[in-house]
């Protein structure tokens, strides 16, 4: 599936990325964020639901401080998004081609909660 459509035609207007404080500076230098280690040897730029992101964090990125949650605004991205299986399955956004900067609507930074979970308290609209 391509664009801002998935799971029989429902729309999603932001996905979400999370990177470590360090790679977002660098891509602002750069002008473009063109993936995270992961990414790069996958060969596209791994994105999550705001219904997945919660389950990403806990499974990849379990007690690492200094994050950052990059808000995308799904819609500017045509048609390198590209929605695939992989977990159990789930259709998860894949960009296959470099992020610009301008898609992003928001970066917040992803503080882990008391419980030692990351907490997206108000960070996922």
């Amino acid at each position: 599936m391509t664009g801002i459509e998935h799971k029989a035609g429902s729309a999603v207007t932001h996905i979400y990325k999370i990177v470590s404080r360090s790679d977002w500076r660098a891509a602002e230098s750069a002008g473009v964020f063109s993936g995270a280690a992961i990414d790069l040897a996958d060969g596209f730029i791994h994105f999550s639901t705001a219904e997945q992101v919660e389950e990403t964090a806990a499974k990849y990125f379990a007690g690492q401080t200094d994050l950052l949650l990059i808000a995308v605004n799904a819609a500017k991205l045509g048609d390198a998004l590209r929605w695939e299986a992989s977990r159990s399955g789930a259709l998860f956004p894949h960009l296959y081609a470099p992020l610009s900067l301008e898609a992003a609507a928001r970066v917040d930074p992803l503080p882990i909660g008391a419980d030692g979970r990351h907490a997206f308290s108000g960070l996922l609209k």
